[in-house]
C-alpha cells in the first residue's frame, strides 16, 4: 500500500510539474522551470540535478539498487525528469545540454524497462520513442546503444533493432556474436511477425548473409 501511495503521489507531483514547466517555458523563465524538476527530485529522490549530471548513468542506476533489485519505478521517474529538464534546455536554444539529459534519460528508461518497470506508469513506451527521435543521428553511447539493440528486438521492432546492431558495428565494438544471434532468432519468427517488425523473411535472410560476410572479412584482416 506504501508503494502504491508514494507511487501516485509522485504522478500527481509530475503531472503538475510538467504543466508548470510549459508554462514557464514558454514565457523563457529558464531558470525558474529548471528549479520545478530540481525541487521534485528533491522531493522524492533527494537529490539534485547537479549530482545527477556529475554521474555516469550507470552510477544513477546503482543509486535505485536495495537489496539487489532495482527499484525501477523510482528510476524511470528519475529518467522522466531528466526527460523534462533536457526539454527546458532545448526551449532556451542550449542543444548540448538538452542532448546530454535525452541520452541519459534514454538509458535509465531502457534500465528501468528490463528491470521490470510498468511501462504504463509514465507512458514509458512513449517516452522512450519521444527520446529517440530527439537523439536521432547522434551517436548514443555504447552502453545505451547495446540497451537499445535488446529493447528494440524484445519490442519487435526488428528493423530497428538491425539499425542499432550495425550502429555498434560502426563504433568498433565487437558484435558478431550478437549479430549471429538475433539474425537466428530471426529466423525462427513467422513471416507475419517479421513484417510487422519492418523486417521481411527474405530480408532477414539477407541480412544473415551480409553480416556473415562483413564479420568474416574483419576476422580475416585481425589475422
Amino acid at each position: 500500500m506504501f508503494r502504491r501511495d508514494y507511487i501516485v503521489r509522485m504522478i500527481e507531483d509530475m503531472t503538475a510539474m510538467v504543466a508548470k514547466v510549459l508554462t514557464l517555458k514558454q514565457e523563457r523563465k529558464t531558470t525558474e522551470a529548471l528549479w520545478e524538476v530540481d525541487e521534485l527530485l528533491n522531493r522524492h529522490f533527494r537529490l539534485n540535478s547537479r549530482l545527477l549530471n556529475s554521474l555516469s548513468a550507470e552510477d544513477i542506476v546503482e543509486m535505485f539498487r536495495l537489496g539487489g533489485i532495482i527499484e525501477s519505478d523510482k528510476l524511470q521517474g528519475v529518467a522522466r525528469l531528466l526527460k523534462e529538464e533536457g526539454s527546458i534546455y532545448a526551449a532556451a536554444g542550449d542543444k548540448e545540454a538538452a542532448l546530454f539529459r535525452y541520452m541519459r534519460s534514454l538509458h535509465l528508461f531502457l534500465r528501468a524497462e528490463l528491470h521490470g518497470a510498468d511501462r504504463e506508469l509514465l507512458n514509458m513506451n512513449r517516452e522512450m520513442e519521444e527520446l529517440l527521435q530527439e537523439t536521432e543521428g547522434y551517436q548514443l553511447p555504447v552502453k545505451t546503444e547495446r540497451l537499445l539493440l535488446s529493447y528494440l528486438e524484445s519490442a519487435g521492432s526488428y528493423a530497428k533493432a538491425e539499425d542499432s546492431l550495425y550502429r555498434l558495428w560502426e563504433q568498433g565494438v565487437d558484435v558478431a556474436a550478437e549479430g549471429h544471434g538475433l539474425y537466428g532468432r530471426l529466423l525462427q519468427k513467422s513471416p507475419e511477425a517479421l513484417e510487422l517488425g519492418g523486417l521481411p523473411l527474405e530480408e532477414v535472410q539477407q541480412g544473415l548473409a551480409e553480416w556473415e560476410r562483413i564479420t568474416a572479412a574483419a576476422k580475416q584482416e585481425q589475422r
